[in-house]
């Protein structure tokens, strides 16, 4: 038979030093050793078996085996046992004074000297760090043979003896011997064979080379011992060669771990960039694992791999210990956002997708030009935050001759660049909104679409469609239109400015006057007066960035008209597709069974607010007709005014443009529910994403406030007897704790005493007023 290449890898792989020692072992049946030498050892080095190194195996195993019996009665003075077996160990078997091997835990094996029994089954011994402890039968890995009474003091001696006669190296030489004619072989048979000596410590070292030996030998238990059995040729192969990758692992891992402590023990401003750990591949898979284990979204090989290198970094195996160690290599800031990981938002675009948008600025004819009225003519004022990026509605007014009042509402005109299905669009319905944090805004179109093409821009024609509504004095719809438009917005202004403007009262604003008139009419028919905190932070990557808090208040004069607007285009819409049959996505709230009169008690404001919200039912959708939105006492709503934010808007626009053209819709009832679907999940998450990010800043604002200082808090309701959910007037945030006066809706002062951003936790106390003249 041709040896293969493994058995001439072994042969290659044993030293001088073992196979030297292999080949002159001393044998009790007459061979001399210059004969094994120049038989079996220039045998090794060619890859092929002499047939004198094959007897001499032979012969020593025929020899060992027919005195097994007698050896162990002799060595151990137990007289009519057999052979003692790894996995065999039992009361019987142990006796004050011997040595043995025994697994501590699952990394640790120690070797101990047995005392006397503990209980019916366990046994006191003292191991080789001098510790007393009770183990079970089923722990003893192997009974030294040959010994009795045994000082546990020398121990350590014992284990240094056998330290100095360990080489593995030997396994591959003895594996070689055996191998070819597949004999089984016990430990003491081992020693016999690699020491010529099956005395105490070689069979020792003979356990632990076969015990920790996972390449040539197989251990195999019998019914009363255990023997090791040479592995074929082909599976010797298959476990060096997953040793090799094992041990190119691990060498990968511990320059990994180098890397990771060179960059934590460099100062602040001269970590490596985040770039920097992406660039290679061994690097960056190692660097992705730690992130998916921080943010608990790793597979069960990430899982593996960020715990050994949190192990080896000396960190704990916790997905807390992952994010500390990344903020401290530089790779992370101190205030990442992780549920931009944990979710996989998408905050970037492909660039087929950005060379797409390209196109479609390069070119991107009016297919509704000739349907489009002409009203640049119009003052039109676009109203917002003061951050929005995206400018996508826009308002006009003017009193009829008949007193009556006539509004529009403006409001970009995106699909004029995007059609249904295009690769664009099937984009934006995968991110069904745009995403506001404190710290960025990720579009649901690409950049230079959503904030240049798309928006609305002041003194610029710009496209839109205009829905425009004439009231009745009691602020209900009695005419309206919705056409294809050329506006040209007048004024962009912040809510802030808006309201001085209307404060002013100036003659030549009427028609900002005329729109807060059709809007306080409409507003009756609602009552809601929330507070909503908005926050701005500038460098967010720095340690300690800038944080820009507004707190804004609903019943601002500017935001309610805004409001009013919105809801009236939305009722405009959805009278359109009924009376047309047109499908839309149709959103409604059920009536509550709980009347509005319920909470009149309540003062005006958050607290009464907060109590309506509730005990409302969760909103309704429909794709055929509208259905009745109790909440805002209207017959019917549409999404309609904010196509380049989200996607619901956009699905509505397609259909209107399309009826507006004479086309038919390009999506039936249930086309829209499907898409709809797609689009909310991902609203879902948007809404998770800012209000954590949200709550995250307003905690961090809290934290840098000082100690002590007092907040004014409104009662909002009581959760169980005095345990109060508060509202933070000054911040925005709502806190639970005990208040020893008040009802809902008085206020109460409050100090922050614990605000700790990353853990979610927000801790506060009354301030207990002295009434005490």
């Amino acid at each position: 038979m041709r040896p293969s290449p493994v058995w001439a890898r072994a042969v290659g792989g044993c030293s001088s030093a073992a196979l030297t020692f292999f080949c002159l072992r001393p044998l009790r049946r007459a061979v001399h050793p210059a004969a094994v030498l120049g038989g079996g050892c220039s045998s090794l080095h060619r890859g092929c078996r002499s047939r004198l190194a094959h007897s001499l195996v032979d012969e020593v195993l025929e020899e060992l085996r027919s005195r097994r019996r007698v050896r162990v009665s002799a060595k151990i003075g137990l007289h009519g046992t057999k052979e003692l077996s790894d996995n065999k160990i039992d009361k019987r078997t142990l006796q004050k004074g011997l040595l043995l091997e025994f697994q501590k835990d699952s990394e640790r094996s120690l070797l101990a000297v047995v005392e006397r029994p503990d209980g019916k089954k366990n046994w006191v011994v003292t191991d080789q760090n001098g510790i007393l402890s009770s183990i079970k039968p089923q722990q003893v890995t192997y009974v030294v043979p040959g010994i009795l009474n045994f000082d546990y003091s020398k121990i350590v001696e014992f284990l240094e003896k056998a330290q100095d006669l360990l080489d593995p190296t030997v396994l591959e030489c003895a594996w070689m011997e055996l191998s070819e004619k597949d004999k089984p072989i016990t430990v003491e048979e081992f020693a016999e064979i690699v020491y010529g000596s099956k005395e105490s410590l070689e069979s020792y070292c003979a356990h632990l080379l076969l015990s920790r030996d996972i390449v040539y030998f197989v251990k195999v238990d019998k019914k009363d011992h255990s023997i090791y059995q040479p592995r074929t040729p082909a599976q010797v192969e298959e476990l060096l060669r997953r040793k090799l990758a094992k041990e190119a692992a691990e060498k990968e891992l511990e320059e990994f771990v180098h890397l990771l402590k060179s960059a934590k023990a460099l100062p602040l401003d001269s970590k490596p960039p985040k770039s920097s750990w992406l660039t290679e591949d061994k690097v960056r898979e190692k660097i992705e694992a730690l992130q998916a284990y921080a943010v608990d979204a790793c597979d069960d090989e990430q899982r593996r791999l960020a715990g050994n290198i949190l192990k080896a970094m000396g960190f704990t195996r916790t997905s807390s210990a992952a994010l500390k160690l990344l903020m401290n290599v530089g790779y992370f800031p101190v205030h990442v956002n992780l549920d931009l990981f944990k979710y996989d938002v998408r905050i970037r675009y492909t660039e087929e997708i950005l060379s797409a948008a390209e196109d479609l600025l390069l070119d991107c004819p009016d297919s509704d030009l000739n349907i489009r009225k002409d009203l640049s003519t119009l003052k039109v004022y676009a109203i917002d935050v003061d951050e929005a990026d995206e400018l996508d509605d826009a308002l006009s007014a003017t009193r009829l001759p008949d007193g009556r009042i006539k509004v529009w509402i403006h409001v970009a005109d995106p699909t004029c660049l995007v059609k249904p299905r295009s690769i664009i669009d099937r984009e934006a319905m995968h991110r069904g909104t745009s995403i506001f944090l404190p710290t960025a805004t990720f579009p649901m179109f690409p950049e230079r679409l959503a904030m240049n093409a798309m928006s609305l821009q002041q003194s610029k024609e710009c496209r839109s469609v205009s829905v425009s509504v004439t009231l009745d004095p009691d602020g209900s719809i009695a005419e309206y239109t919705i056409e294809n438009s050329v506006i040209k917005p007048t004024y962009m202004l912040t809510y802030e400015s808006a309201t001085e403007l209307l404060y002013m009262n100036l003659e030549e604003e009427e028609e900002l006057r005329i729109l807060q008139e059709a809007a306080t009419i409409r507003a009756q028919w609602r009552h809601t007066a929330m507070i909503e905190p908005r926050i701005k932070v500038s460098n967010p990557d720095d340690p300690e960035p800038n944080i820009n808090l507004y707190v804004e208040d609903q019943t601002n004069p500017a935001m309610q008209l805004v409001s009013e607007m919105m809801i009236l285009c939305g009722e405009a819409v959805a009278a359109f597709g009924s009376d047309n049959n047109l499908s839309l996505p149709y959103r409604g709230h059920s009536q509550s069974n709980t009347s509005v009169s319920a909470f009149s008690h309540l003062p005006e404001g958050p607290a009464r607010s907060f109590a309506n919200i509730g005990v409302l039912r969760a909103a309704e959708m429909d794709f055929q007709k509208p259905v009745p939105h109790g909440v805002l006492g209207i017959p019917g709503y549409v999404q309609f005014t904010s196509p380049i934010r989200r996607y619901v808007d956009l699905l509505a626009h397609y259909q209107v443009k399309a009826f507006l053209r004479g086309d038919s819709p390009p999506y039936s009832a249930s086309d829209l529910e499907g898409m709809t679907f797609i689009a909310s999940m991902h609203v879902k998450v948007a809404r998770r994403l800012h209000s954590n990010s949200l709550r995250y800043w307003l905690l961090e604002y809290l934290r840098r406030q000082p100690k002590g200082r007092e907040y004014k808090s409104l009662i909002l309701k009581f959760i169980k007897d005095r345990m109060a959910v508060l509202l933070l007037l000054e911040v925005g945030i709502q806190v639970s704790t005990v208040v020893s006066r008040g009802k809902v809706g008085d206020e109460v002062s409050i100090v922050v005493e614990t605000a700790h951003p990353r853990d979610d936790i927000l801790s506060v106390r009354e301030v207990i007023q002295d009434t005490e003249e």
